[in-house]
């Protein structure tokens, strides 16, 4: 938890009042929330010291906590009258923030429409629901395909795959298992409780020529012939080409780190994580592609005012969340997160895109879509049982797929139905 009060004390209070200044029984206390994650604390702490500097009548009071009781507690603040009057959440939860009430809609004079359909990417308009925006990224996300150079290296690899089929045979190349047919080092991780999920849903099904939903996002369609083609392809990856298994060292940025995964796919918010990993030495390229086509999955963490953020709390709220997502704190955000511009301006800029971090995260964006989650947790839960189903229990894929899909449905038409 951060919290700064600045302190007058004799003359300079009355200088401060001569001047017109706020003193700091004036100044507009407002709370920011978002979940612990070392990077996104030090970036935004660097920005409230810069937005405080500039706006000396506004004390910006931060406050983080851990990923697993976040929601919880801002489920319970908000209610009571306490807690954020910005606050941080899942593009994915949107819906449900607003159903319980605990965020309003922005002001349209400080966040009109066609400035934000202007200024930012496309994506962005999931936050607007009746033509009322619900909250604003300072960043967005995007795939890629880690890979460790030194295993590469060691397997005789020259590169990273840009295809799924050079993707099973590299995988094979930099598989590693002892006498008895233990694992030592995996291919490529599988975790779908991490980011595979999304890697299923938004790409594969699409590369084999489906789509997981509607387009108005209330109908599951990935129970066809592509889904199941797709769903196949990432269970035989255990299965038939054995080059991984689910769990292997716990999960897959814990393996990659380790040195004990040859591949594996995440976003760009984890390169402050592999960065700090001392001796690992990895490349980054853009998604493998399928038959010519390229997809990948956006998401995004949004900033939002709270129904708790009253009067001038409310409109010194709607200043801080100005500050935060205008052009330089973008950059500030990359910089320090990893996390990519959500303005084109900020991202499409040579040294960005060229970027060989950023680079491959930056172009993904051109070709990704966003899922219009009514409930993250329990749809990624159906991908994890869809793949243990497979893999665990014998089950066909097209039944895996199948079950996958009714009860995915059920998920919608009870939320799209009330």
């Amino acid at each position: 938890m951060r919290k700064r009060l600045g302190s007058l004390l004799g003359g300079a209070v009355g200088a401060a009042l001569a001047l017109g200044l706020a003193t700091p029984s004036q100044a507009v206390d407002i709370e920011y929330w978002q979940y612990a994650f070392t990077a996104r604390i030090d970036a935004i702490d660097k920005l409230i010291e810069q937005f405080e500097a500039a706006n000396p009548d506004i004390n910006v009071i931060h406050t983080n906590f851990p990923y697993a009781e976040y929601r919880t507690k801002v489920a319970a603040a908000i209610p009571a009258g306490e807690g954020p009057d910005v606050v941080q959440l899942y593009y994915g939860w949107l819906d449900a923030y607003r159903d319980a009430q605990l965020v309003v809609p922005l002001p349209a004079d400080a966040f009109p429409d066609a400035a934000i359909k202007s200024d930012f990417f496309p994506m962005v308009q999931a936050m607007n629901v009746g033509g009322d925006y619900y909250g604003l990224p300072t960043a967005v996300r995007s795939l890629a395909l880690f890979w460790n150079k030194k295993l590469f290296a060691e397997a005789g690899v020259d590169g990273p795959p840009e295809t799924l089929d050079e993707l099973v045979e590299t995988a094979k190349k930099l598989t590693k298992r002892d006498s008895g047919g233990n694992l030592l080092q995996v291919g490529i991780t599988i975790a779908p409780a991490g980011q595979d999920h999304h890697w299923w849903r938004e790409v594969l099904t699409r590369q084999f020529g489906g789509q997981p939903y509607s387009a108005d996002g209330r109908t599951v369609t990935y129970n066809s012939e592509a889904g199941i083609k797709a769903i196949e392809f990432y269970a035989n990856l255990i299965t038939e080409h054995k080059v991984s298994e689910i769990g292997f060292l716990t999960d897959g940025q814990t393996a990659f780190k380790a040195g004990k995964a040859g591949m594996t796919f995440d976003g760009s918010f984890r390169l402050g994580a592999f960065n700090k990993q001392r001796g690992l030495e990895y490349g980054i390229t853009e998604l493998p592609a399928h038959d010519g086509r390229r997809f990948n999955f956006s998401s995004y963490w949004v900033n939002g005012i709270t129904s708790k953020a009253q009067g001038e709390k409310r409109e010194a709220a709607a200043k801080f969340l100005a500050f935060i997502t205008q052009p330089d704190a973008m950059q500030l955000w990359l910089d320090t997160v990893g996390e990519l511009p959500a303005r084109p301006e900020v991202a499409l800029v040579p040294a960005n895109e060229n970027n060989p971090q950023f680079g491959p995260f930056i172009k993904g964006l051109a070709y990704a879509n966003a899922t219009h989650f009514v409930d993250e947790s329990a749809q990624r839960q159906l991908v994890i049982d869809m793949l243990d189903n497979i893999t665990l229990k014998g089950m066909s894929a097209a039944d895996a797929v199948a079950i996958a899909a009714e009860e995915e449905q059920k998920l919608l038409d009870k939320y799209y139905g009330s």
